[in-house]
């Protein structure tokens, strides 16, 4: 909805027809009828929230898209996804500024009318947490998932996380706020790409003969070394499933004008400055991930990250930790 309501839209669009080469310095939702904000959360802040929002349990799914589509091809279809993401907030930024509308279902309402109102984007990263977290308790308690305790139910443990974790976070009034908890989520992420990287070591190639899980050593198999040559290009079947992780890997266009609706200072350039630091430190953060993942297991690589290192490094404790990490990381998505 417009903070201002439809004086607020007539006043935008009167300045936009007077003046179209408007300052990007200038205030998104600059009016002096609005009251002047007495607080409001900072660039670091802003930047973690905006981060928080892009990365999630998708980053589990990179190395196997790179695996799919190959090293280079990987990289261009990641550096064509950051920019397009980067040019549309700035669409929706330049939207915003001309209709003084600050929320998407607003802008949404004002593109399509009342259908547009109600197309909403649903994210499904909690339902990790019905997988992975019966899993990781069991991996912490060193004990098998036979599926009778109750913190082996996924569907019980989502249940208790939404309601004792996520709804009170969703409640708060400020956005603000979570820059506490998206500073904590990205140090997870960070956590967890470095643990990437470290194991890549840990995990000979070629891999242990059939899968066998062992601890703290390995049985070579016969496989040949093509196994352990990375492919620069690869186009296949698994190239197309490789697409839609790619394409929704920073979608973050809902949360971008809460964000900046709570920032200090708020103009144009700031919050462009926001999206662009925000989007690359996401980026970098996916390729170094994918990067050593497909490398650690080359052509062998799961679907989701996370499983391959469980089926060869059984009980290793920066396994089980890192684990917990993206769970959390989730959590706080």
């Amino acid at each position: 909805m417009s903070v201002n309501g439809s004086t607020q839209t007539d006043f935008y669009t009167d300045r936009a027809s007077r003046n179209p080469e408007s300052s990007e310095m200038t205030p998104l939702l600059g009016n002096r009828s609005v009251q002047p904000r007495t607080t409001g959360a900072s660039f670091a802040s802003s930047v973690f929230n905006l981060m928080n929002a892009i990365m999630g349990s998708g980053i589990l799914g990179l190395a196997y898209a790179m695996a799919g589509t190959g090293i280079v091809g990987f990289c261009t279809l990641l550096v064509l996804v950051a920019f397009l993401a980067a040019f549309s907030l700035h669409l929706l930024l330049k939207l915003c500024d001309e209709t003084g509308i600050n929320s998407y279902e607003g802008l949404g309402e004002k593109a399509l009318q009342k259908p547009g109102k109600v197309l909403r984007s649903m994210s499904s990263y909690l339902f990790i947490l019905k997988s992975e977290l019966p899993a990781a308790i069991c991996s912490l308690l060193g004990v098998e998932n036979t599926g009778t305790a109750w913190y082996e139910n996924g569907k019980l443990l989502l249940v208790m996380i939404t309601v004792l974790v996520v709804l009170p976070l969703s409640l708060l009034p400020k956005i603000g706020f979570l820059g506490y908890t998206s500073s904590i989520s990205f140090i997870f992420i960070l956590y967890f790409t470095v643990v990437v990287v470290v194991k890549k070591w840990s995990i000979p190639c070629p891999l242990p003969q059939n899968g066998t899980r062992l601890r703290g050593t390995f049985e070579v198999s016969n496989s040949s070394a093509s196994d352990c040559t990375p492919k620069l290009f690869v186009i296949s079947v698994k190239s197309a499933y490789a697409i839609p992780t790619m394409a929704f890997s920073f979608l973050c266009h809902t949360a971008i004008l809460p964000i900046y609706c709570e920032l200090q200072r708020p103009s144009k350039s700031k919050m462009q400055n926001i999206s662009n630091i925000g989007i690359g430190l996401s980026f970098l953060l996916y390729f170094i991930s994918a990067l050593f993942g497909y490398l650690t297991f080359y052509g062998h690589v799961k679907s989701e990250l996370l499983l391959g290192y469980d089926y060869y490094l059984l009980g290793d404790i920066m396994v089980m930790s890192v684990r917990v990490a993206i769970l959390l990381s989730v959590l706080l998505t």
